[in-house]
């Protein structure tokens, strides 16, 4: 998978490896969640492009239809703390103002 990769990048870049069996386990668990963390702010990414790709098509409908992906992406990634809240209430006025004619 591609944030194995991503992972072992991360590990291999590290100039001082942890020497306590706590400070292990912190860096294992550091690791996992900026790996989340870059899934779930790729998949807002992704989600974006969507919607702004719909919406220069021009088809309104559709478009609101992607507005409410882009809603979801956004508020799960702050939910969970990948990005913070202001920052997903600015692009998600952001996207409903594009959406306005």
């Amino acid at each position: 998978m591609v944030f194995e990769k991503i992972r072992d990048n991360i590990r291999d870049r590290l100039e001082i490896m942890p020497n306590t069996k706590s400070a292990k386990k912190a860096l294992r668990q550091n690791l996992t969640r900026k790996i989340r963390n870059l899934a779930r702010r790729k998949q807002i990414k992704a989600t974006a492009k969507e919607y702004r790709k719909v919406l220069s098509g021009g088809n309104a409908e559709e478009a609101s239809q992607k507005l409410t992906l882009v809603y979801k992406a956004l508020d799960k990634a702050a939910k969970t703390g990948a990005i913070a809240k202001n920052k997903a209430s600015r692009l998600k006025a952001k996207a409903a103002r594009s959406l306005k004619p």
